[in-house]
């Protein structure tokens, strides 16, 4: 008799995760790894994709490493080739710019447009829609299906301050997401599965500026009201999102697709009174 537990294993499976090489993509990298899945970690920076690859074999799990550039079709369909058949698409890839975010020096009406393109292209189409095409082809094409876990992000749920583009964006894959789920379902293979995970407020490279003071490392007025409206009162690990990856790409989520989870310490739940 199985477990319960043995339905979140990824053993014999093949995952690929964009943006591997930054701090919440290998996050989930070592997740899938430790779950039993062949990881792919790639990144337009080869050198960060290798790094996190390299930590992975260290620890004595199975991964590999390959430059990726979300917005260019062939970079993927490569990766796609070198890695052969993949059973699990993390799309992390993303982040917003200093350029395509308001400020005291930068006010909404001077905000550069190619930068707020830049902002929405990255995150929309490079960071769901175009791995989605090339990958999610071969997931459809696969008797067993597969998946495909999108990120999005709070200002989603609600647009945040400063942050137009941003928000914009995750917004769009919040939905693209649900969209993508139905129509992969109906029209080509109903054994791929579609999800995102809505992470709260995690400390990384994107945002760090927003929400700590550079010189003293405390956090900014903007961070201090994000952990006033966070009811477990801080900012999220990037461990914190391991389980619920491995949860979602696995068998113990075979009946779940086109939701959208946050991970959030509870921010989305509270209304401020």
């Amino acid at each position: 008799m199985h477990s319960v537990l043995d339905h979140f294993r990824l053993d014999e499976k093949t995952a690929l995760v964009t943006g591997g090489g930054g701090v919440l993509g290998a996050v989930f990298a070592r997740a899938l790894a430790q779950a039993g899945a062949v990881v792919w970690v790639t990144d337009i920076a080869e050198d960060r994709a290798a790094a996190v690859a390299d930590e992975l074999v260290h620890d004595n799990l199975v991964a590999h490493s390959t430059r990726v550039d979300v917005m260019q079709r062939c970079s993927l369909e490569a990766a796609l080739e070198l890695a052969g058949a993949v059973d699990i698409l993390v799309n992390s890839a993303g982040g917003n710019m200093k350029e395509a975010t308001t400020s005291p020096e930068l006010s909404f009406f001077d905000l550069p447009l190619d930068a707020v393109e830049r902002v929405v292209g990255l995150n929309l189409f490079g960071g769901a829609l175009l791995p989605a095409q090339v990958l999610g082809r071969a997931l459809a094409a696969s008797p067993a299906g597969g998946v495909i876990l999108n990120v999005s992000s709070m200002s989603a749920f609600r647009p945040l301050t400063r942050i137009p583009g941003y928000s914009a964006a995750k917004a769009a894959v919040s939905n693209f997401t649900q969209w993508l789920a139905v129509h992969m379902a109906q029209e080509y293979n109903p054994r791929v599965r579609v999800n995102a995970l809505a992470p709260g407020f995690f400390l990384t490279e994107q945002n760090r500026f927003l929400l700590t003071d550079e010189t003293s490392g405390k956090p900014t007025a903007r961070g201090e009201r994000i952990l006033a409206h966070t009811p477990l009162g801080r900012f999220g690990d990037p461990a914190d999102l391991a389980a619920t990856t491995v949860w979602l790409c696995s068998d113990a989520a075979a009946f779940v697709t086109g939701i959208v989870v946050p991970v959030d310490g509870g921010f989305s739940a509270y209304s401020g009174v």
